[in-house]
Formats: structure tokens, C-alpha cells, sequence
């Protein structure tokens, strides 16, 4: 087996110039990084994980523990956060629960602390007290996305303004002349998604409609549990002209809906979601959605999650990433007179 060593002395560089190279490739300069990969490949070099996490103590691994990998959300931002953990010169592991809390639990007391130097969670069902016990026992968690996590010392949360990012909805709507407006409000292993509801009905009540007249129907997260959500809604309230879901997903099973009963989008009923998935600029009609930064924030939590493991960095509680922008469509249009 070739070592490390034997890779320095091909190249006519230090063994220390090497693992910078394979750990940390942008402290070194470009033409020593050229030469020392190359020495690899010709020498068919392979770095041995396991005596370089047990000599160093901690793992060059991250984990991504996430709820439903069948949501698309989920695969681009896995890349995502793929591309930065590389960066890093760390590997991630992707660790899928199928809403399962208890697989969940398993991952976490398997991996944490040791197969992953630190675990960046997503939306899941086991608590965040449980969370926060995993954590004290020195495993750094990171929450990411949780949309009603409390942040603290223990459980640093990396998301978005999700209030926000329902106000903005709400003022497309308006601005294009809707006053009577239905919503669906999905829940998945993270709860309801009621943060970016309310901030959709306090944005109406801002422009002076009434949150109490706004139909909510709760959906499953998912195009299916927004299709049989919106069905329902657009047909015991014929007069709505249009529809906010509180995600992508469900949007796209809205105007499926919608499409069904013989309402033309837009021109009969606008739908809005949130998040910009790339499925919502493929789908026809294209879907208006608020963009949420998704390289942004998957970033931001890997480095947290560094910083956590080594420390290296005074804590925090809260990352809150700035929207980024309204993303206007096919899917809205102005209402239809009546």
C-alpha cells in the first residue's frame, strides 16, 4: 500500500504539504496542489480514514440526518450541503428516517460522536430535549431548517425567516388584486408549518384583510396532501380566486386540483408556495414561489457544525439566512373581475 509519505518524496514536498492538500487544498498553492494530486494518481495513493480519525481523534465525517429523501427539497439540498462539507475536506453521510422517529434515534446513537464527528439534523420527530441529552454527552448537533426550534447553547439552529417568507406571499396576492384567499398549511415530521402561515395572514391583515377570513385546510406535505387538500377547499368555497401553500409540494398538488375541477390557473385561481424546488420551474404552469437559499443556508450549517466540533469559534444560537427573493411566475395572475 502506497503511504502518505511515499506520495511527499514523488512530489519533492513535505508529508505536512500533502494532508493540507487532501484536508485543506485552498492554504495551498494551486501549482503544489496540481503536483501533489498528481503524484497521487500516478502512485495510486489512497488515504487510510480509519488510522487518520483514530490518530487525530474525530472523524473527517459529517452526517445529514433528514426526515422523507423522496422529498425533492431534500436531494438539492443534500448536494448542497455535499459541495461544502468537500470544501472542508469532510465526507457527508446522509442518514434518511422515513418519518420514523426511531430510526432517528438509532441513527444518532450510532453515528454521533462516532462514525460522524457532528450531525447536522433536520425536521424529525424525536424531540428537541432528546436532541439536546444526545448533545451534552459531546456530539455537536446543529438543527437546520426546524421551523419552531427554540435555539440555544446546546442546539444551534441554522434557518430561514419563515414569517417572512409567508409575507411576501401574501403581498403578490394582494398587489394583484386577491381578497378572497384560501391556504393550506402543511405538517410533516417537523410539526405544522404554521410560522410562515401567520406570516402570510399578518401580512393580509396589514392590507387590511382579515386573517378570520382567510380558509385554512391542513394537508399532508406532500403534492398528494396538497391535491386532496385543495380539492376539498376549492370545493366547498367556489368563489376563492386564490391559494397559498405553505410549500412547493403542496402548490403543485393544488393546481392539480384546481385543474380537476375545471379552474384554469391562472386566470381562475392564482397558487403561490414557498421554498423554489427546481420541480416548481418545470412544472406547467410554472409555479410562483419565494425562493428559499438553499446553497446558503446548507453552507452555513456546515460550518457551524465545524465550528461546533472544533470549537474554534465563540457559540451562537441562532443563523437566521436572509430570504432571497419573490420568484413570480405562471401560476399567479391578476383576479378576475366580479
Amino acid at each position: 500500500m502506497v503511504t502518505l509519505a511515499e506520495v511527499a518524496q514523488h512530489a519533492q514536498v513535505t508529508a505536512a504539504t500533502v494532508s493540507n492538500v487532501l484536508r485543506n487544498p485552498q492554504k495551498v498553492k494551486p501549482a503544489t496542489v496540481d503536483k501533489v494530486m498528481s503524484a497521487i494518481r500516478q502512485l495510486g495513493y489512497r488515504p487510510n480514514l480509519t488510522a487518520r480519525a483514530l490518530a487525530e481523534g474525530r472523524t473527517s465525517t459529517l452526517a445529514l440526518m433528514l426526515s422523507n429523501i423522496a422529498n425533492p427539497f431534500y436531494p438539492e439540498f443534500v448536494r448542497e450541503a455535499e459541495c461544502a462539507a468537500r470544501r472542508h475536506g469532510h465526507f457527508l453521510l446522509v442518514c434518511n428516517t422515513d418519518d420514523n422517529p426511531a430510526i432517528a434515534r438509532a441513527y444518532l446513537d450510532q453515528i454521533a460522536g462516532t462514525l460522524a464527528a457532528g450531525v447536522i439534523v433536520m425536521n424529525t420527530d424525536v424531540s428537541k430535549t432528546e436532541l439536546a441529552e444526545i448533545a451534552k454527552r459531546g456530539s455537536p448537533l446543529v438543527l437546520c431548517m426546524w421551523e419552531g426550534a427554540q435555539s440555544s447553547q446546546a442546539l444551534p439552529c441554522v434557518t430561514v425567516d419563515y414569517g417572512h417568507a409567508g409575507a411576501l406571499a401574501a403581498g403578490h396576492l394582494v398587489q394583484l388584486g386577491h381578497r378572497r384567499i384560501g391556504a393550506v398549511m402543511g405538517q410533516g415530521s417537523g410539526g405544522p408549518q404554521s410560522v410562515r402561515l401567520q406570516g402570510f395572514l399578518d401580512e393580509l391583515a396589514l392590507q387590511g384583510i382579515s386573517g378570520d377570513s382567510v380558509t385554512v385546510a391542513p394537508a399532508v406535505d406532500s403534492i398528494e396532501g396538497g391535491y386532496a387538500a385543495a380539492r376539498v377547499l376549492l370545493s366547498e368555497h367556489p368563489q376563492l380566486t386564490a391559494l397559498f401553500a405553505t410549500n412547493d409540494l403542496m402548490a403543485i398538488g393544488a393546481i392539480h386540483a384546481a385543474e380537476d375541477l375545471g379552474m384554469r390557473v391562472p386566470l381562475d385561481l392564482s397558487v403561490i408556495g414557498l421554498t423554489n424546488i427546481h420541480l416548481a420551474h418545470q412544472f406547467r404552469p410554472a409555479l410562483t414561489t419565494v425562493s428559499f437559499p438553499t446553497a446558503a443556508i446548507a453552507s452555513i450549517a456546515v460550518a457551524v457544525a465545524l465550528d461546533r466540533i472544533t470549537g474554534t469559534k465563540p457559540k451562537r444560537g441562532a443563523y437566521k439566512v436572509p430570504l432571497s427573493e419573490l420568484v413570480i411566475r405562471a401560476s399567479t395572475g391578476r383576479a378576475a373581475r366580479t
